[in-house]
């Protein structure tokens, strides 16, 4: 099966430019014709109209000769109430009325008709003819004035012949203007297609040529700048979180090769103690790729879906249970939030686990209601962090050098799963000193 023909987008603008233009040309063109012709004839009829008049003018003044003097493309009768001819013009017939009786009959003072010219010698395919009663009431007679419109034939004719003329080369000479036109208005969108097949291609690095005017062309290429950049630096920190998490995943799988490689040469392995070891090392793993798959899909930005109205003191409480170095105060009311109660769980969780590694005596929680907001406060009196790393702690990995930082079975990615979470529930997360030790600062809003 044949392909159908593609065309590009200038000649497609070039061909929807010129039909429409040619459509527009056509139908002014009609009207200028028709316009045209009713003004013509317009002319002729008062011209017949008007030469009548001076015909019934004579009549009325008893000045009337036989022969009436008028334009050579008119003719004039004068008849009486029995059809004879009394006066005629040069080239009018002496014997016969222009009109025939029946024709006679239904025409009314002043009344227009139309008859073929050819019937009284006129040149042209048509004759004007006007009738105009003048005479003494009891002897009236009738004047018959035949105007040719040859004239107006030729000339709308002539305009005709113009029109089927110029028509076509003033078509001829829009489309290559407008493919010209088009080529310099499309220039830059060629030039952004050639910056984007070099940066795909791998032979250019940086953003796409911005143009000079500022058009809409000019804010495409501001728009697809903006996603290449954030394209790039979301592509930077997959790179870097696939290099964090490989290392991470590298020390316990080392530390279980090397208990396995070092079991199988001691004969007296005790394989009891070693089964312990490595249970230890494949729960950190399982901790380990949880947060990974739980971070994972929280950047995929899509908002909670499992929402409930839940009381936060008592999903606070039941977490806190789980702990016996942790002090938990329950508000005095029922403090409602719509939220993911697991989500909300796992974030007071991963808050304990870190308190309760680096506390040196105990952990407090407690849960309150703050203009419209829902505070949810861990304290614990460890080391702390210093104001200049509590923005950097919440990058995935991330590790400090101090005493609160040091390796105690966490995975690295407690605080940016809290972030993560707390953020798609339009919540916030901040740290703060405890006096001693830190203070972490939850705030969801309530229903």
């Amino acid at each position: 099966m044949r392909r159908p023909r593609e065309f590009s987008l200038r000649s497609r603008l070039m061909w929807l430019s010129v039909t429409v233009v040619a459509a527009g040309l056509a139908a002014g063109g009609l009207l200028l014709l028709g316009v045209l012709n009713f003004a013509l004839l317009r002319a002729v009829n008062a011209e017949a109209g008007d030469t009548a008049a001076g015909v019934v003018k004579l009549i009325d003044q008893h000045s009337l000769s036989e022969i009436i003097q008028v334009n050579p493309s008119m003719q004039v009768q004068v008849i009486d109430g029995q059809d004879r001819v009394l006066a005629i013009s040069a080239g009018a017939d002496r014997l016969i009325p222009m009109l025939h009786d029946d024709e006679l009959r239904g025409l009314k003072d002043g009344e227009i008709t139309e008859i073929p010219g050819d019937r009284i010698g006129l040149p042209g395919g048509a004759a004007r003819v006007v009738m105009r009663t003048a005479g003494p009431p009891g002897n009236p007679v009738r004047v018959l004035v035949a105007r040719s419109t040859d004239d107006l034939d030729q000339g709308v004719h002539i305009l005709r012949v113009t029109l089927l003329i110029a028509f076509p080369l003033l078509l001829g000479m829009l489309a290559a203007v407008m493919w010209r036109v088009l080529g310099a208005a499309l220039r830059p969108v060629d030039a952004l297609r050639a910056g984007a097949e070099e940066i795909t291609g791998g032979t250019r690095h940086g953003r796409l040529p911005l143009p000079e005017a500022r058009d809409e062309v000019y804010r495409l290429a501001v728009t697809l700048n903006g996603m290449l950049y954030r394209l790039e630096a979301a592509r930077a920190r997959q790179r870097a979180f696939v290099a964090d998490a490989a290392h991470e995943l590298r020390s316990p799988l080392t530390n279980m090769r090397t208990e396995l490689e070092v079991a199988q040469r001691l004969p007296d392995t005790d394989w009891p103690a070693l089964s312990a070891d490595l249970l230890t090392d494949v729960d950190r793993l399982s901790r380990l790729v949880d947060d990974l798959l739980l971070l994972a899909r929280s950047d995929d930005a899509r908002p909670p879906t499992r929402l409930a109205d839940a009381d936060l003191g008592e999903v606070v409480g039941s977490v806190a249970a789980r702990y016996d170095k942790v002090a938990y105060t329950p508000p005095p009311e029922p403090v409602t939030a719509r939220v993911e109660p697991d989500a909300i769980g796992r974030v007071v969780a991963n808050l304990l686990d870190n308190a309760d590694r680096h506390a040196r005596s105990q952990v407090a929680v407690e849960v309150a209601d703050e203009d419209g907001y829902a505070r949810v406060t861990v304290r614990d009196d460890g080391p702390g962090i210093p104001p200049a790393d509590r923005e950097r702690v919440f990058d995935r990995f991330t590790r400090l050098d101090d005493a609160r930082a040091r390796d105690a079975g966490g995975t690295g990615l407690g605080l940016a799963i809290v972030r993560e979470l707390v953020r798609r529930h339009h919540g916030t997360v901040t740290l703060g000193d405890a006096s001693p030790g830190l203070r972490v600062d939850i705030r969801l809003p309530v229903t």
